[in-house]
């Protein structure tokens, strides 16, 4: 799993340290660990979570325009994907794991605890009635909802000049042609992810007024 991930990681540019590398592949043990009890992804093997989960995950990281103390938000972040591997790569941005699922939230807190991840806190609730003391720079989702559908519910949630950055899987032309009419998909990047043989593209997303 080491050559793996360290070869991955070559393949998109990232340069993490071995405190770093042995973070994130922690966390593939205890995904691996909690998921025979608790089901959290379809995928079983380490060695496959290593591309689906964690290189996944670290792709869109290159592209992602935030200086240190960005507040970032993972919409529905499930069992910690893309939140998780991102703040492992980059300590200096704060996280807010969101997501209803009690189960999950359950394993994001014992993950964050025992990788040491003070960079990151988990919330357990429902997205559209989730009040947060502060609005969030950058706000992600991986595959979460329809990008309309994403705009909607968390357009509360966003600062004044932050963006949406969602990942998917195909190029979605059909949902971008549904975006609300204030709202505008400003780059749609293709992903190559290193070991994953299938489409993913990152979709950057603003409001009209902050273009």
């Amino acid at each position: 799993m080491n050559q793996v991930l360290n070869d991955g990681l070559a393949t998109l540019g990232l340069s993490l340290d071995e405190q770093q590398q042995q973070r994130l592949l922690a966390y593939v043990g205890l995904l691996e660990k909690w998921n025979k009890t608790y089901s959290l992804t379809a995928i079983r093997e380490p060695a496959r979570m290593v591309p689906h989960h964690l290189l996944d995950s670290l792709a869109p990281l290159a592209h992602l325009d935030a200086p240190a103390g960005t507040r970032l938000l993972d919409v529905g972040s499930g069992f910690g994907t893309p939140g998780i591997p991102m703040a492992i790569a980059r300590p200096d941005w704060q996280w807010v794991l969101l997501d209803s699922n009690h189960k999950k939230t359950t394993f994001l807190r014992q993950a964050i605890l025992e990788l040491q991840l003070p960079n990151v806190t988990v919330v357990s609730e429902r997205v559209e009635s989730y009040r947060p003391e502060a609005p969030f720079n950058v706000i992600t989702s991986r595959a979460f909802a329809e990008l309309g559908e994403f705009i909607k519910l968390t357009r509360h949630l966003l600062a004044d000049g932050g963006y949406w950055a969602a990942l998917k899987g195909v190029y979605p032309y059909e949902e971008i042609a549904q975006l609300p009419k204030d709202v505008a998909a400003t780059d749609v990047i293709t992903l190559k992810v290193p070991g994953v043989d299938a489409e993913r593209c990152l979709v950057m997303i603003k409001e009209q007024g902050s273009l």
